[in-house]
């Protein structure tokens, strides 16, 4: 097996600086699921399915018009559906309009393991709000929600060489009450260098147990070997992971580690401290370090 150089490895993970950065790797949930939103609507403009016209109905399919649709997640082309009336006033994407990134997020948080269908649907009815009905919406959300359910069950790789394994905290509103939940997001490096979103969960809240099971379900999707794994410093996440995969190497994020470290430095001193702590983080060898340490260090790190 062919693993990354220091300067591969750099180039594939430089653009990786926060998880909504993470977020957007699941660029290819987007395109499709715009793409099936458009035809459910056109299904509903018609009042007929798909290859199941009605003999009482003048209206009719007339092909697709192609669109290049922008977004954070990138650039893509989807099929506008057309009628032949040339009534048909899509919803999903307007004319002369681009993605919105309130669109995609909306997306994407409906591939989130976790969510219900009635999650979804309420997805579905941010998205349209009062523009169509709600028999309309839950029309959409059928068709939506066979490309959900294949791509979280879909066969992963073999191998990761490098995995990042993270939590998103956010605040939601159920059951009349703001619960905190956490979408826990697996962010996979196969051997050809290609990135690739392996799920997204959601849970109450970050844990090691939770971890256990999203690892667990990866490991039966096919996924048998983990190279390196990314983490902050949860704890028991690490046992977590070596009890499915044994092999596997920690590598804790550091700028997690430093954040826990500056816990303990006074406010008036945190400025020059990570500045010399970031000297010694650079270094290339644990050695190298040390010596950085002792000869240039303006902090004694001692006194922290």
């Amino acid at each position: 097996m062919k693993t990354l150089s220091y300067e591969e490895y750099q180039a594939k993970v430089k653009n990786l600086k926060t998880m909504s950065d993470v977020s957007s790797f699941a660029k290819e949930l987007v395109a499709p699921t715009i793409q099936a939103m458009l035809d459910a609507e056109l299904d509903q403009h018609l009042g007929y399915d798909k290859h199941v016209r009605h003999s009482n109905s003048n209206n009719a399919r007339n092909g697709y018009s192609q669109k290049t649709i922008k977004g954070e997640f990138g650039q893509a082309t989807i099929d506008i559906p057309r009628d032949r009336e040339a009534s048909f006033e899509p919803i999903a994407v307007k004319k002369y309009e681009t993605v919105e990134s309130d669109l995609e997020e909306k997306i994407i948080a409906m591939y989130a393991k976790g969510l219900s269908t009635r999650d979804i649907n309420s997805h579905m009815q941010d998205i349209y709000g009062v523009s169509i009905s709600s028999d309309k919406v839950s029309k959409i959300t059928d068709q939506v929600l066979p490309l959900v359910t294949e791509w979280q069950s879909r066969p992963l790789h073999h191998t990761y060489v490098i995995t990042y394994l993270d939590g998103i905290h956010f605040k939601v509103r159920a059951e009349g009450k703001i619960q905190s939940k956490c979408a826990y997001i697996i962010l996979g490096i196969t051997e050809s260098g290609h990135k690739e979103v392996l799920g997204i969960w959601v849970g109450e809240a970050e844990g090691a147990k939770f971890w256990a099971r999203v690892l667990n379900e990866i490991h039966n999707r096919g996924v048998k070997q983990l190279l390196i794994c990314c983490t902050d410093g949860l704890k028991g996440f690490s046992e977590a992971i070596k009890a499915v995969y044994p092999e596997a190497e920690i590598q804790k994020c550091i700028v997690h580690q430093i954040r826990n470290t500056t816990k303990y430095v006074s406010h008036k001193d945190k400025k020059e401290f990570c500045t010399d702590l970031k000297s010694i983080y650079k270094a290339p060898t644990e050695e190298a370090g040390l010596v950085v340490y002792k000869k240039g260090c303006n902090f004694k790190i001692s006194n922290a």
